[in-house]
């Protein structure tokens, strides 16, 4: 019976490592948590496109002129770059909670933007050089921009580390009651040992008792 309680204390806690181990692993999306994190980003996106408007409108306005016309690069670049760095840090915390190095991430933020931004200034400066409003370049620019964006934000920068800034957190809770739990199997497991040795020692002492008794009335 005692060897039963060992067995079913060390299942215990090959179960628990098992558990501890497995809160590592990244985690599927449902369809409905895709829709918020959707949602998030393009609310996060918005409250960027509103910097990124305001700082090209007042470039625009007020520190570059189209007198050499290309200066919409200018505008268009500056106020890229303060959104990008926006959009960046809300969307990692709060909408992919991702706990992925920061670095990493931001080296393939950065691979992405180093395709995009020269394309969108090329395209940008060649239709405001036929007479394209540039406020509405720079919308449909910034539409592009959020619709591309996200799909490789999703599916290439965050791809393995979506919400594992929340679970690491709990796998560290969680881990830390594993720990205690094993600290207590084991010494439920030490207790038992310590049982059954005693308790076979006492059977060893008993059985050799009897047999010289056995020897002595033999004798006799």
């Amino acid at each position: 019976m005692k060897n039963e309680n060992l067995s079913n204390s060390n299942d215990e806690n090959k179960d628990i490592k098992s558990s501890a181990s497995n809160e590592n692993g990244s985690q599927k999306l449902t369809k409905k948590q895709e829709i918020i994190n959707l949602i998030k980003f393009v609310l996060f996106s918005a409250s960027a496109g509103i910097i990124q408007v305001v700082a090209f409108t007042l470039l625009n306005e007020f520190v570059f002129t189209f007198e050499k016309g290309n200066d919409y690069g200018w505008s268009y670049f500056i106020a890229l770059v303060l959104s990008v760095l926006w959009n960046f840090t809300f969307n990692r915390k709060f909408t992919f909670k991702s706990a992925n190095n920061i670095p990493i991430a931001m080296a393939l933020v950065f691979a992405y933007y180093c395709v995009f931004t020269p394309l969108s200034i090329w395209w940008g400066n060649a239709l405001t050089s036929i007479s394209w409003n540039e406020y509405l370049v720079l919308i449909l620019t910034m539409i592009i921009n959020m619709a591309t964006e996200f799909l490789w934000t999703r599916f290439v920068v965050y791809r393995n580390s979506i919400n594992t800034a929340k679970s690491n957190k709990n796998s560290s809770n969680k881990i830390n009651n594993d720990n205690n739990s094993l600290q207590e199997n084991n010494g439920k497991i030490n207790r038992e040992t310590q049982s059954t040795t005693k308790a076979n020692t006492t059977e060893n002492t008993t059985q050799n008792t009897i047999e010289n008794t056995t020897k002595n009335t033999t004798k006799k």
